[in-house]
């Protein structure tokens, strides 16, 4: 497989499907930290759609190889890219790829790619082998608060797969933290499971003391709401 080959492709596409005048925007609602091409979603997945698919038969190693390609190149589109094969593939990749889908989660790290990362892929692998859920409980005490936000949201999509102790585990342990992107995380994964179990997210968010006002408006924002006694944030 010629890689060289496969991202000149895949670059040619992109380009052919970018609008530069949308770039700029682009750049600054992602703070200025990661230069695009000017490709719109609906229009990425449309360009790149073919060119992922011809990769069907690179197998593990190869689709590994290939995201590890596209983080490299300097646009942010191409990580979306990645993103969006390693998705295709998320049931077939072994355990030993959990290393090297938390390296991506580590580099240019940010919510538009970790969520992804989190919720399409290295949930589906640990939903898919779990004994990969005590890295998961590793990742949620990490330092790398991007790591944790993985962990807090690996189950995002399991609705009654969800373990639901892991879950409320990994959201109280992390439930003080003042940073930004947990607390909102936390909401989200409560939310997300309220669709399932409402009144188990009603009663956790009832006695989860330390809860941020964020989480706790977020993971409410589905449910019937009935009066909650007020809690210190």
């Amino acid at each position: 497989m010629n890689r060289n080959a496969d991202l000149a492709q895949l670059r040619a596409a992109l380009a052919a499907a970018a609008d530069p005048a949308r770039a700029p925007a682009m750049r600054a609602y992602m703070r200025d930290r990661f230069d695009f091409l000017g490709v719109a979603a609906p229009a990425r997945r449309k360009a790149a759609g073919a060119w992922i698919r011809s990769q069907d038969a690179a197998g593990p190693d190869g689709w590994l190889e290939l995201a590890d390609a596209l983080w490299r190149q300097p646009e942010r589109e191409f990580q979306y890219v990645a993103v969006d094969l390693l998705a295709r593939h998320a049931a077939e990749l072994p355990a030993a790829a959990l290393p090297r889908l938390l390296a991506l989660v580590a580099d240019k790290s940010w919510w538009d790619t970790v969520d992804g990362l989190a919720a399409w892929i290295i949930g589906e692998l640990v939903r898919a082998r779990r004994e990969l859920q005590t890295d998961m409980d590793r990742l949620s005490g990490d330092g790398d608060f991007w790591l944790r936000r993985v962990a807090i949201l690996h189950q995002l999509y399991w609705k009654r797969d969800t373990d639901v102790e892991r879950l409320f585990r990994y959201c109280a342990a992390n439930a003080a933290d003042p940073e930004f992107f947990i607390r909102k995380a936390i909401g989200w994964a409560l939310r997300e499971y309220a669709y399932t179990d409402a009144e188990a997210v009603r009663g956790f968010v009832a006695s989860a003391i330390a809860l941020s006002p964020l989480s706790r408006r977020e993971a409410l924002k589905r449910i019937q709401q009935k009066p909650l006694p007020a809690k210190e944030a």
